[in-house]
């Protein structure tokens, strides 16, 4: 287990959107790596408001006065072409207009103003949960083909995974979310579970356990080798 940090969204343009079921239809090939069915988790993860002046609220009904911009990842989508634009090779993540839409559309009651924290904290731990990923394939021969890309992703919040469930009859916390993340390292496909915990500080604090599943021959190798 590792490090602090964080985690989703709508549709924008038909050439960079996320999977996972926003307001329109999007290609896998043009998205964010994270499914959103524990977004009202992450959002109600004590925010850190200021307590001296708290922040002027964002009326809920005008969630166009929220940022349409959005930040390209450094993570390598599973596939691509000489045919792609710049930056159209790495996962995109949401805005806070898309993150809030999504949200909102389902049920979550989001607060607009939040969305100034939630985003980057989302993209945040992606972006460490790739890192602890690429620790993992250090060595592993990606480099012979370019480098690893992330071909898929699933959020998982209630499937607890093998080794979260041991610790947590050890006395420890059982995390409060799960992703799995299959990658491509030149035509082998290896799957990775990271489980989210919630640090002990205040704030927004967490820290991530990413590690290859123990589902086939790639995973034990990785793991142990």
């Amino acid at each position: 287990m590792s490090d602090k940090c964080p985690v989703d969204h709508s549709a924008a343009s038909s050439s960079s959107k996320c999977p996972v079921d926003h307001t329109a239809p999007a290609s896998s090939a043009d998205a964010c790596p994270v499914d959103h069915s524990a977004r009202s988790t992450w959002a109600s993860l004590n925010l850190p408001h200021s307590s001296s002046s708290p922040p002027t609220p964002i009326p809920s009904s005008t969630p166009s006065l929220l940022s349409q911009d959005r930040e390209i990842s450094s993570i390598p989508r599973g596939a691509s072409d000489a045919s792609q634009a710049e930056g159209e090779h790495k996962w995109v993540y949401p805005s806070e207009a898309q993150f809030y839409a999504a949200m909102a559309r389902k049920g979550h009651n989001p607060r607009a103003n939040d969305m100034r924290v939630v985003v980057p904290i989302h993209n945040a731990v992606n972006e460490r949960a790739w890192f602890d990923v690429m620790r993992w394939e250090r060595g592993r021969g990606g480099e012979a083909c370019g480098g690893v890309r992330l071909i898929s992703f699933k959020g998982r919040p209630k499937d607890v995974s093998p080794k979260a469930r041991v610790l947590s009859l050890l006395g420890y916390s059982l995390p409060f979310d799960r992703h799995d993340w299959i990658v491509d390292r030149c035509g082998t496909r290896v799957r990775y579970v990271i489980d989210f915990y919630t640090g002990s500080g205040p704030g927004a604090s967490f820290y991530l356990d990413a590690r290859p599943a123990l589902d086939g021959w790639e995973g034990l190798i990785t793991l142990h080798y």
